[in-house]
């Protein structure tokens, strides 16, 4: 389906790209024929993931803050200075914590908030006005979470993805008459160094979760890479304003109460 020339001669954004699911994404379009730009907030792991994806064609950094408008505006300075042009942004970067609602206090509810939806929309419509509608034409993808039916134990970041899922819609339609295309992409539960942030009986409870996805297994770094390059390639033309779930129908068939009923246990 895809060929190292699918994405020639276009420029990509990855927010979040040094590692995890970033990172594959950010691999899978430089293996494709992309020019990709990563950008975090972590300059050492930003340069090691920067090293290590040069092997696989043009890759460069950026260290930004996406809640930061002028820094995102000198990351769009760069990557107009180094390619002239940006086709495809994928907003990847974000973060949060476990914690059950009653328990999240102003500060971490707005940090959340911040991040994963202001910073979002910062950097989308940035990249909009630089790019994509001067050149009336562009792609954009959102990763979101697993939010089908509420995120219970995270509601903070719950409401932050929804709030980007219903953003996409309204984008979709605002800017379909540019030739942009806005998509979101929801990944269930993987196989990544994110997991490597959760405590152990939070990772014990996602093994267990295991058996009550019907796929009978977690999703792969890759899995969600390739639903990212398909949304962002010719082959998808005609979808925008749509989620696809990456989860192995976990959305249908999962107890949304594992994580907060795990929390509930610490107090």
């Amino acid at each position: 389906m895809f060929q190292n020339t699918t994405f020639q001669n276009k420029s990509a954004l990855v927010t979040g790209g040094r590692s995890g699911i970033g990172y594959a994404i950010a691999k899978q379009l430089l293996q494709l024929g992309a020019k990709v730009t990563i950008a975090s907030r972590n300059e050492p792991k930003l340069i090691k993931a920067n090293e290590e994806l040069q092997a696989f064609g043009d890759c460069q950094y950026r260290v930004c803050d996406i809640r930061k408008t002028e820094e995102i505006q000198a990351l769009a300075t760069q990557i107009k200075e180094r390619h002239g042009q940006l086709d495809i942004l994928i907003n990847n970067a974000g973060g949060q914590f476990p914690a059950i609602a009653e328990m999240i206090n102003d500060k971490g509810w707005n940090a959340v908030i911040n991040n994963n939806l202001n910073g979002t929309f910062y950097m989308t419509r940035e990249m909009f006005n630089t790019f994509f509608k001067p050149q009336q034409e562009g792609i954009i993808v959102n990763i979101i979470a697993n939010i089908y039916r509420g995120f219970p134990g995270m509601a903070h970041t719950g409401a932050a993805r929804a709030g980007v899922e219903n953003l996409t819609k309204t984008l979709a339609v605002e800017w379909g008459e540019h030739n942009v295309r806005v998509n979101c992409v929801a990944p269930g539960i993987i196989e990544s160094s994110g997991l490597d942030n959760y405590p152990p009986p939070i990772q014990a409870m996602f093994s267990e979760a295991k058996k009550a996805i019907p796929a009978g297994r977690f999703g792969t770094v890759e899995d969600v890479a390739n639903t990212v390059c398909f949304l962002a390639s010719p082959l998808a033309t005609y979808i925008s304003g749509t989620t696809l779930y990456v989860d192995g129908a976990q959305h249908l068939n999962y107890d949304t109460m594992g994580l907060a009923n795990v929390i509930k246990s610490f107090l």
